[in-house]
This record gives structure tokens, C-alpha cells and sequence, in this order.
């Protein structure tokens, strides 16, 4: 979460946007994000986005979730060059409940570590810069169970 923003205030993306970046030595990588209330959700975007895609050479990804949870994935790449930067760019725009899948069309010239670490790096930043961000309040649901002969004091305290 970033300071601007009290902490009962989430961050997340009103919908599903898609941004492509210049291509890099022939490569092309566009990026999708897309609000993902759980790690179903996250995970059925990617199936989306890999059924739609099936002759890209990757679909590498990375989620954030309001519980905490957080998992990215190079799908192939060498480790590190893919899910983690996208996962840091999510993390710095405080965003939760989102997915971002960065896909590419292998152009035929290797790019390095870095040069991955930033194409990778700057879809995920143009998606996030596309999106439509939105803030909502932290819910927490309880259940409660007492004797209803204390169900006005609960009702007070609630």
C-alpha cells in the first residue's frame, strides 16, 4: 500500500485491460490485468489469456490478493526476468486483487536478463497505466455465536 491512501482503503482495477509495449528486438509482449478476488480467479484469466494466445512463446504472470497472498510465475523464461518484476510493479502501485499476465512472441534474438527484467517490467506498467484504478474499503466478515440472552449487549457493541 502506498502512504497516500489509509490503510482501510484498497487499491484494485475496475476491469480487465490489455496494453502492448513497442516490441523489443522483435519480440512483442503485451500485458493483461485484470481484478482477481482469489487465486481461482487469477488462475482462470490465465487459462483465458493461454487459450487465446496458444502460439506465444510465454505467458508469464504474477497476482497480489487483499489477504496477502502473492505468487508470480517466469513460465519458462530464466528465473526471476518475468513474474517478479511484474509482481513489483503491482506491489508498488498498491494494487490487490488483480492479475497481471505479461505474453510473448518470441522474436528470435535472446534479450538478457535485464532486457527481460525490463520489457517484462514495462507491460505490466503499461497495463497499470491503462487501467482504471479503484478504491474500496477492507471488509472482514465474522461469525458470531453467543446466548441470546446477550444479544442486545452484541447488538450495542456491533
Amino acid at each position: 500500500m502506498t502512504d497516500e491512501h489509509p490503510p482501510d482503503l484498497l487499491r484494485t482495477v475496475a476491469g480487465r485491460v490489455s496494453a502492448a509495449t513497442d516490441p523489443v528486438k522483435g519480440s512483442r509482449f503485451v500485458a493483461t490485468l485484470a481484478p482477481a478476488p482469489d487465486e481461482a480467479g487469477a488462475f482462470a484469466v490465465l487459462e483465458q489469456l493461454r487459450a487465446a494466445a496458444p502460439d506465444a512463446s510465454h505467458h508469464c504472470w504474477a497476482y497480489v490478493l487483499e489477504d496477502g497472498r502473492r505468487r508470480s510465475s517466469d513460465d519458462g523464461e530464466p528465473r526471476d526476468t518475468a513474474g517478479a518484476p511484474m509482481l513489483r510493479h503491482l506491489l508498488g502501485a498498491g494494487l490487490v486483487d488483480v492479475v497481471v499476465v505479461v505474453t510473448r512472441w518470441y522474436g528470435g534474438t535472446n534479450l538478457g536478463r535485464g532486457g527481460l527484467v525490463r520489457a517484462y517490467g514495462d507491460a505490466a506498467a503499461a497495463a497499470i497505466a491503462a487501467a482504471e484504478i479503484v478504491e474500496r474499503r477492507a471488509v472482514s466478515r465474522f461469525h458470531l455465536t453467543h446466548a441470546y440472552e446477550l444479544t442486545a449487549t452484541v447488538e450495542a457493541v456491533l
